[in-house]
């Protein structure tokens, strides 16, 4: 039961501290969709996204003008296309890309994800498919996302999928290179990749889940900023304490937003991501909070620490706030889309290993880094690979949301507009991993993996 209390803190957050429901994310099944002629495959699954979503903008309006609570997207996640799409007979599916690009558009929300293979052991023809079909795929449409989960703890590094994905991640930048390679800002590539996550690129819908389910990602930076500057000077566990009362305010949102949006759709609710997701808006940011604990600049010594002790507080204050917790849960760290990240950057503070350091404790990993154009896809390859170890040792989810924006270099500045804000051009290191990553095969799993 939400009590007038929470009503009134909640007013307080929306209003003086930025408060919102980043995304309701509706999970749908497409494995009934199957079948052998693509052109009846994507019109079965056109007619089951735009049947099964025809209300979801319009929901999500509605509980916006009842309770006053900002929902700033209405997304969709669909079954990993490499498997919905199997039985196709076909060597392409940039048809199936146009067809949930299509749909997307005619119920009205802003990003579809599903356009993904899992190949974390090895990949079959159809998910050489769909990693073929990305370049394509994704410089033709406007709202579909692509993610590729590489490798997990149970399974090692697919090394040969890690290669390939270099390359895919730099034809794909070539062919937007016009609108500064913004292909790639809809690409994600993961290891441990969760099959209930509401965020975008990386969010598909597992084939663990029910038919159709309603997942909410919640936000609240700029909230945990605020309540920190009534702790200023404090010890950690004051530090510690705020962050957890502070996540379990922001989560209780999420609940409520989520079980209105579960019942008016008449649709099983599935989680609440606890992630703190930045926007390029001032007092939106991650590096933010990072600074009031007394940092003067995210990335400097120290930032792991801190960025630690929020992402584990903020889980320990909301899993106790929600009936279902999943996702990602934490804290997100996007050069682009977070203006405190961006001024670290551009003051020298923050560096490409400093952000990789920063990834063994936060919630995902490398996400929406701008890099210079001409960098090799080996070495694309290798800070994948990287990424993927870190998230397979310490058994934690990791991502790469890279962009080698063709034509510029360090010191350039890209513009992707809107959520996706604007970053400066991050030096990468250029020695060599050519002969590592053209190994090929795959890196086995850790021994701690064979619990059971």
């Amino acid at each position: 039961m939400i009590t007038r209390l929470e009503v009134e803190e909640t007013n307080k957050m929306i209003e003086e501290a930025k408060l919102d429901v980043r995304t309701i994310t509706l999970g749908i099944s497409l494995q009934d969709c199957a079948d052998s002629d693509i052109n009846r495959f994507n019109q079965k699954i056109y007619d089951k996204i735009t049947k099964t979503a025809e209300h979801l903008v319009k929901t999500g309006e509605e509980i916006e003008r009842e309770f006053g609570i900002p929902i700033v997207n209405k997304r969709i996640s669909v079954t990993p296309i490499s498997i919905a799409a199997a039985g196709c007979q076909t060597d392409s599916y940039v048809s199936v890309a146009h067809a949930l690009d299509r749909a997307a558009k005619q119920v009205g929300v802003n990003f579809i994800g599903g356009f993904s293979a899992l190949v974390q052991k090895g990949s079959n023809p159809s998910d050489e498919i769909l990693m073929d079909s990305i370049p394509q795929a994704l410089a033709e449409t406007e709202r579909v996302c692509s993610s590729v989960n590489l490798a997990t703890t149970r399974s090692g590094i697919n090394m040969d999928a890690v290669k390939k994905m270099g390359k895919i991640i730099k034809q794909t930048a070539l062919n937007t290179k016009e609108k500064d390679s913004i292909g790639c800002a809809k690409l994600v590539v993961f290891c441990n990749a969760p099959e209930d996550n509401p965020f975008m690129a990386g969010a598909f819908h597992g084939v663990g889940e029910r038919d159709c389910v309603v997942n909410v990602g919640v936000s609240g930076p700029g909230v945990v900023k605020k309540a920190l500057e009534s702790v200023k000077g404090k010890d950690f566990e004051t530090l510690c304490e705020m962050v957890k009362k502070t996540a379990f305010k922001i989560t209780r949102v999420g609940q409520l937003v989520a079980q209105e949006a579960a019942k008016r759709l008449n649709v099983p609710f599935g989680i609440i991501d606890l992630s703190l997701a930045p926007t390029p808006a001032i007092g939106d940011s991650i590096a933010e909070i990072l600074e009031e604990m007394g940092l003067e600049n995210a990335g400097a010594p120290g930032t792991t620490a801190a960025l630690a002790l929020l992402n584990d507080n903020v889980k320990k204050g909301g899993v106790m706030a929600s009936s279902y917790v999943g996702g990602l849960s934490g804290a997100f760290i996007p050069v682009s889309e977070d203006q405190g990240m961006i001024r670290a950057v551009e003051a020298g503070a923050l560096t490409l290993e400093k952000l990789e350091a920063m990834t063994c404790v936060c919630s995902v990993g490398l996400d929406m880094i701008a890099i210079p154009g001409d960098t090799s896809e080996e070495t694309i390859s290798g800070i994948i690979a990287d990424e993927m170890a870190i998230g397979m040792i310490n058994s934690k989810t990791t991502a790469v949301r890279i962009i080698p924006v063709i034509g510029k270099g360090v010191g350039d500045i890209v513009e992707f507009g809107g959520l996706l804000g604007y970053a400066p051009i991050m030096p990468v290191n250029n020695f060599s991993c050519k002969d590592f990553i053209n190994r090929g095969g795959r890196i086995p799993a850790p021994i701690h993996s064979f619990k059971n």
